[in-house]
């Protein structure tokens, strides 16, 4: 069994540059930072970041290109992958990649991109979640998800009982719904 997966959480370190093959496929290129902290034997706060190069392809490329910016915080899944090809100076260079499968928009509506409230976008403190604002009208950039009721399908109308029915030994799927309020996260 083999396993290539990657989930990194950071910035984009610039604006997606858009192309299109010969074939006229879209493909985006960016980069993002991830950063990892830990204290030192001295009690000092250390950061290492990491650059990502991250590559989409057809409609995320295109979905990548008009929404996100410089500063942007996204979640990235996707795979890693190592090109090579020889420089114009007969050397063979090597570049890993991430090719993005799924693409999640982190930033909050309204709020400048890569930096939390009141704080610069290297800052180390920890952040108070708040819950967001509640636009009076959606707009139609945005996805509207309703969590408050869940959807329920409509349940057939009740068939007469037979003694020799199997409908006597099925679940009902009715009560074995999830409700978004009883999930623990």
């Amino acid at each position: 069994m083999n396993l290539n997966k990657v989930m990194i959480i950071g910035n984009l370190t610039r604006d997606p540059e858009i192309r299109n093959t010969p074939a006229g496929i879209p493909v985006a290129n960016f980069t993002v930072a991830t950063s990892f902290y830990w204290t030192d034997p001295n009690g000092q706060r250390q950061e290492r970041t990491e650059f990502h190069n991250v590559v989409t392809w057809r409609r995320l490329a295109e979905i990548c290109g008009q929404y996100l910016r410089k500063g942007s915080k996204v979640y990235i899944e996707g795979r890693l992958q190592t090109r090579d090809w020889v420089g114009q100076d007969g050397i063979k260079r090597y570049r890993t990649e991430i090719i993005a499968d799924n693409m999640i928009m982190l930033d909050r509506p309204g709020t400048p991109s890569g930096v939390e409230a009141g704080l610069g976008a290297n800052a180390a403190a920890p952040v108070t979640p708040t819950p967001p604002a509640q636009p009076a009208e959606p707009t139609p950039s945005e996805p509207v998800v309703d969590v408050e009721e869940p959807v329920t399908p409509p349940t057939p109308p009740a068939e007469p009982k037979n003694e020799n029915s199997a409908s006597d030994t099925e679940p009902n799927p009715a009560e074995d719904e999830i409700k978004v309020e009883n999930i623990p996260f």
